[in-house]
C-alpha cells in the first residue's frame, strides 16, 4: 500500500511537472501582452506623449505569430518608439525583425542593442544565471549591422554610446544610450553630462540595467531610464517573483515601472517578447511590450 501511494505521488510530481513545461513552452511564451502604464515626468500642464517600449525580441525567422502581434502595435500610435537590444536570435532573423517592426518605422524612434544583436545563442545550463560573475559565452555572429542601417535609414537614433535630441509629439526629447554593458560594451562617460535644460524631457537607455550605470544616468538627470535584459525573469514564482534578472538589479525591479532610489528619475524594464532559444519557457512571466503615457509630474 505505501508502494502504490509512493508512486503514485511520484507519478503525479511527474505529470504535474510535464503540464507545467508545457503550459511554459506552448502556451504562455506566446501569451503576447500589452502593459500599460502613467510616468509623471512631464513638465506641469504639458500635454501627455505616448512611448512605446520593445525589447528583447530574441527572433527566430519562423516566428510569425511574433512579428505580426509586434506590427499590429502601430495602432496604438504612439508618439516615440524606444527598442533596447536583443533583437535577432539567428543568423537570418533581419527579415522577420523588420516585418515586426516595418509599420512603426513611420514614428520617431531610438534604439540599443544588446548581446544577442551581435552574436547568436548557444546552449547553456539555465542554473548558471544563478552564478555571479559567469562567462560570457558568444555564438555566430549575427548582421547587426544590417539592422542598423535599416532602423537609422527610417530615421531612428542609433543610440549606443550616443547622445542626441528628437522631435516627437510635438516635444524636444534629449536621449542618451549605452551598448551592452552585460558584454562590457558601454561607455557612459562618453556621452555623459546634465541633460539640457531647453529639452522637454529627458530619456536614458540601456539593454542590461545595471544599478551603476543607472545611478549615473539619473544623477545627470534623466527623468525615463528605459532597459530589458532580465526577461521579467521569465521564470517566476506566483506570490515570490523573478528568480534572477542576470545582471545587478534586485529581483523586485525585474519588470514594469519603478522609481529609482535616491533619485527623482523612474525606471521601466520590460519584461520582453522572446526567450532564449535554447530554453523556449516562460512561467508566470508571459512576453510584454509596454505603452508608456508620460504625464505632468
Amino acid at each position: 500500500m505505501r508502494k502504490r501511494t509512493l508512486f503514485g505521488l511520484a507519478a503525479g510530481t511527474v505529470a504535474a511537472g510535464a503540464a507545467t513545461l508545457a503550459y511554459a513552452s506552448l502556451v504562455e511564451r506566446n501569451m503576447f501582452t500589452l502593459r500599460r502604464y502613467d510616468v509623471p515626468v512631464l513638465p506641469a500642464d504639458a500635454e501627455p506623449l505616448r512611448v512605446l517600449h520593445l525589447s528583447d525580441l530574441h527572433m527566430m525567422p519562423d516566428q510569425r505569430r511574433k512579428q505580426q502581434w509586434v506590427a499590429s502595435l502601430a495602432a496604438l500610435d504612439p508618439d516615440l518608439v524606444v527598442v533596447t537590444g536583443d533583437n535577432m536570435a539567428h543568423p537570418d532573423a533581419v527579415p522577420g525583425v523588420l516585418r515586426a517592426l516595418q509599420p512603426l518605422l513611420d514614428y520617431p524612434g531610438a534604439f540599443v542593442f544588446g548581446s544577442n544583436d551581435y552574436t547568436g545563442p548557444v546552449w547553456k545550463n539555465p542554473f548558471t544565471y544563478f552564478l555571479p560573475g559567469r562567462e560570457y559565452t558568444e555564438g555566430a555572429a549575427l548582421p547587426y549591422e544590417e539592422l542598423r542601417d535599416v532602423l537609422t535609414g527610417a530615421g531612428w537614433a542609433d543610440l549606443n554610446n550616443a547622445r542626441t535630441s528628437i522631435k516627437a509629439g510635438g516635444r524636444l526629447i534629449e536621449l542618451v544610450g549605452v551598448d551592452d554593458p552585460h558584454i562590457g560594451q558601454d561607455d557612459y562617460p562618453a556621452v555623459a553630462g546634465p541633460v539640457t535644460p531647453a529639452a522637454d524631457l529627458s530619456i536614458a537607455l540601456a539593454h542590461a540595467p545595471e544599478p551603476s550605470l543607472l545611478d549615473q544616468m539619473a544623477a545627470d538627470g534623466f527623468g525615463l531610464l528605459l532597459a530589458g535584459h532580465t526577461h521579467g525573469g521569465q521564470v517566476c514564482v506566483p506570490g515570490y517573483g523573478a528568480l534572477v534578472t542576470n545582471c545587478g538589479l534586485p529581483r523586485a525591479m525585474a519588470k514594469g515601472l519603478h522609481r529609482w532610489p535616491g533619485s527623482d528619475s523612474w525606471l521601466h524594464v520590460s519584461a520582453g517578447l522572446g526567450t532564449h532559444p535554447t530554453a523556449p519557457v516562460r512561467f508566470a512571466c508571459p512576453p510584454e511590450a509596454s505603452i508608456l503615457t508620460l504625464t505632468p509630474r
